[in-house]
């Protein structure tokens, strides 16, 4: 666990180069190869295996084995990823505490799904919430998205633009609530828009898992030696 341990130290200035954990379009690239891209269908596929908690928010929960590894040097371990990984406007740490062993941090998922037919056009991001919760030789991460933050563009559409101009196109934010969009509701009039959101919110928490399990379990770098 030493060889970890000295990972995180020596690995942080080249992790803080390669902060984002990946990009949008890298993001649609994975969940495509994963699931297709007919977003709807596979929304209706994920459904089957998903499903919101008592507050309405989609929740996965995974406890990782770090054999070996006491608390202390896990929460090491965690606290460059998680500084490194969210350090920007977007993406934050909200919560640091290296008693209790817990670490909450806000991520940003941008342009998830879009859509700019018809009058309006639409612009979805997405805000999960991950915390972990850390002990001798394991931790557990919780990952929770709670809804769907909307932008849109009001006459903004490609009908709207092709018919009046974009003279009179109005900004609105919204925020969609998961009980209330596709697959959880099954009258949803942006449902396309939905489908794709819950595809690419649900790759970017396997992401997320593997890129945690592999800083505990493997070191930050992997090019780190115990006799620096």
């Amino acid at each position: 666990m030493r060889k970890i341990f000295f990972t995180a130290i020596m690995a942080f200035a080249t992790l803080t180069a390669n902060a984002q954990l990946m990009r949008t379009e890298e993001l649609e690239t994975y969940a495509k190869d994963k699931y297709g891209d007919k977003w709807t269908e596979a929304a209706e596929n994920l459904a089957a295996t998903l499903s919101l908690d008592k507050n309405n928010s989609l929740t996965y929960t995974e406890v990782i084995p770090c054999e070996g590894a006491t608390k202390s040097q896990l929460y090491v371990i965690l606290n460059y990823w998680f500084t490194a990984s969210f350090n920007d406007a977007n993406s934050v740490i909200k919560l640091n505490d290296k008693e209790t062993g817990t670490i909450i941090a806000s991520g940003y998922i941008s342009d998830v799904a879009a859509h700019a037919g018809g009058a309006n056009s639409y612009r979805v991001d997405v805000h999960p919430l991950i915390k972990v919760d850390i002990k001798d030789e394991k931790i557990r991460v919780t990952y929770t998205v709670q809804a769907y933050n909307v932008e849109i563009l009001k006459g903004g559409g490609a009908l709207m633009v092709a018919l009046a101009g974009s003279k009179n196109i109005t900004k609105a934010k919204e925020t969609w609530t998961l009980e209330n969009c596709f697959p959880f509701a099954e009258k949803d009039k942006h449902k396309k828009i939905s489908s794709k959101a819950l595809i690419m919110t649900h790759a970017y928490s396997n992401v997320m898992m593997d890129k945690i399990k592999e800083a505990v379990q493997n070191g930050l770098s992997g090019n780190e030696k115990e006799d620096w």
